[in-house]
């Protein structure tokens, strides 16, 4: 998650003359330096420390030049300056400066340039200092072994990265933190939440990062109990006060579906909370596509000192793209600019992309595509690309699915959708021709993947899987299921790659969806009692037939079921979703 800094919401009076002449003679280190050189007998480690204090004033030629004035610099001295330029390739060349002057490196040395290598694209450079830290035997401890994790995180190598924390010889809490934070940020949710127990069943103390991974991870799998659960733990562990996990806790709450948890959170941390934690509950309410309270909370940012910044008019585009107002998508976007000085980014213009074709406005949203102020990326074109499909323009979804693919030869879902668009115009040929090109390139289409949380657990099925130890009573609740609905005038939408089959295979083949596999085991495990939402999750959009079968099975079963795919939240009532057949 990128780091923002919150505007105080009241300004300080200004202090006294005397007052901030004493703030000034605690806080400079020159003050210190010029005491320092007056006196001949100063120590190194005097040196070293102002060395550190000038990097954290943000003095860094003052650093620099102090180093080069002590006659013989230790360990100490070259590690302090490494760290004082970790963020920039200076600490790289201070390393290699230090290896020939010859000073070998501690644990304490090769943290800070692990960090460079991760936030630098340096990763060569990091790969030879991890095999210089493996021959001077310093992978093994827990400073420079949770360096070396976060690095491979970093890299998505999050294999590598679990590798060097079975290499640890003690694994402290930062070590747990940099492995839980790492795997959750490479969308590998089992496994940081996996990692986050087996940090509490091993006894090492909790941080905020930890906790706050392990948060990120079961937003992603929108677990509820699992985030309900880590909550209870942050209370327990006094974690709960600090706004890093009150803003996981908004994020882990809002894209679980408890969007009143979410709330319940915010404002009870309103007087702490900075922009990252606004804009958490701005895109919790947005995902819901609830414009109404998205806007409510954007009009109170401003009494309570608030700036919004690119990120909150993005939750605020995308509550109306995702409610399908494209009519207020224009006047914001001038807004924005006008009125806050934020420039919009190309993100911004894609929910205008986007919103205007699920409308049906599709010449118009290639305009804007091909006029806006940025190269178009693959999720514009992606947009342009599903829009036209679902509205039937063949012509166009195919121009689109050259243009992704140019930029991604190996996007599955640019390939899977054309070809959906052209097979419902009959255009068989060219059918055919995707498909080849999709065996020339060894592109495969990713499996329809679905998950229910049970009991705290998440139990995931695949489209088509019927090696489920309930798969049988699975069958005969959707077939049941499929029965009542029909009753009530469900007739199936024909998966667009079905076409050749005959009906009762076409009707097996939509049967086992992933989504509905997920529905027919909550219904069997009675995950949901009454009152209560049926919660599944989807690696994907989900499909038409999907969509009308779950607004038939709300009636047929009384209770709400929420369904969070690719792109927002289903809520099916009573026959109705709050998409509004939009997504």
């Amino acid at each position: 998650m990128n780091a923002f800094f919150p505007s105080d919401p009241t300004p300080l009076p200004a202090p006294p003359l005397a007052a901030a002449t004493k703030v000034v003679a605690k806080s400079d280190p020159r003050i210190d330096h010029a005491q320092a050189i007056k006196s001949p007998a100063t120590e190194c480690v005097v040196y070293n420390n102002l060395i550190t204090r000038y990097s954290k004033a943000n003095l860094l030629h003052y650093s620099a030049r102090l180093f080069n004035q002590i006659p013989f610099p230790d360990i100490v001295s070259w590690t302090a300056l490494i760290s004082a330029h970790s963020s920039t390739f200076l600490s790289l060349r201070h390393f290699v400066s230090m290896l020939r002057y010859p000073t070998f490196p501690n644990e304490r040395t090769l943290a800070p340039l692990f960090k460079t290598c991760a936030s630098l694209p340096c990763v060569s450079f990091g790969f030879a200092l991890h095999s210089l830290a493996y021959k001077l035997s310093l992978c093994n401890g827990p400073y420079s072994g949770s360096a070396l994790v976060n690095f491979y995180s970093k890299c998505r190598l999050f294999n590598d990265a679990c590798k060097v924390f079975d290499e640890i010889s003690y694994r402290d809490e930062f070590c747990y933190s940099a492995l839980v934070v790492g795997l959750a940020q490479n969308a590998q949710s089992i496994r940081a939440l996996s990692m986050f127990r087996q940090m509490k069943a091993s006894e090492v103390a909790s941080t905020i990062y930890s906790v706050s991974g392990a948060l990120r991870a079961a937003a992603d799998l929108a677990a509820l109990e699992r985030c309900r659960v880590i909550h209870s733990h942050a209370v327990v562990t006094g974690l709960d006060t600090n706004v890093i996990v009150q803003t996981a806790l908004i994020d882990g709450y809002g894209k679980s579906g408890l969007i009143i948890d979410a709330r319940q959170v915010f404002d009870e941390n309103l007087g702490c909370m900075n922009i990252v934690g606004w804009n958490a509950m701005l895109s919790s309410y947005a995902q819901q596509g609830d414009q109404n309270s998205t806007l409510e909370v954007f009009n109170s940012m401003k009494p309570f000192g608030m700036s919004p910044d690119e990120y909150s008019f993005l939750a605020i585009l995308s509550s109306f793209c995702n409610s399908g107002l494209v009519s207020e998508i224009k006047p914001w976007l001038r807004r924005m600019i006008v009125e806050y000085g934020v420039k919009p980014t190309l993100e911004h213009f894609t929910c205008l992309i986007d919103a205007l074709g699920r409308t049906g406005k599709l010449e118009e949203a290639e305009r804007v595509a091909m006029t806006m102020p940025f190269v178009p990326d693959e999720a514009v074109w992606r947009a342009l690309l599903s829009s036209s499909a679902s509205h039937g323009a063949g012509d166009m979804a195919w121009t689109m699915a050259k243009r992704l693919l140019e930029l991604n030869q190996h996007d599955d879902s640019a390939y899977v959708i054309v070809s959906n668009a052209l097979s419902v115009a009959a255009r068989w040929e060219e059918v055919a021709l995707v498909r080849k090109l999709m065996k020339e390139r060894h592109v495969k289409k990713i499996s329809g993947k679905s998950w229910i949380e049970v009991r705290g657990e998440a139990h995931v099925f695949l489209a088509g899987d019927r090696n489920h130890e309930r798969a049988e009573e699975m069958n005969a609740k959707l077939k049941e299921l499929v029965g009542e609905i029909e009753k009530l005038g469900y007739v199936p939408v024909c998966s667009e790659t079905l076409h050749k089959v005959g009906e009762k295979e076409r009707k097996e083949a939509l049967l086992y969806h992933s989504e509905k596999l997920a529905l027919a085991y909550g219904i069997l495990t009675g995950v949901a009692p009454p009152g209560k939402a049926l919660r599944i999750i989807k690696n994907l959009r989900i499909c038409r037939d999907c969509h009308l079968f779950f607004k038939y099975a709300s009636r047929v079963l009384k209770k709400e079921i929420i369904v969070r795919d690719i792109n927002r939240y289903h809520r099916f009532s009573y026959g109705s979703c709050t998409c509004a057949d939009i997504w």
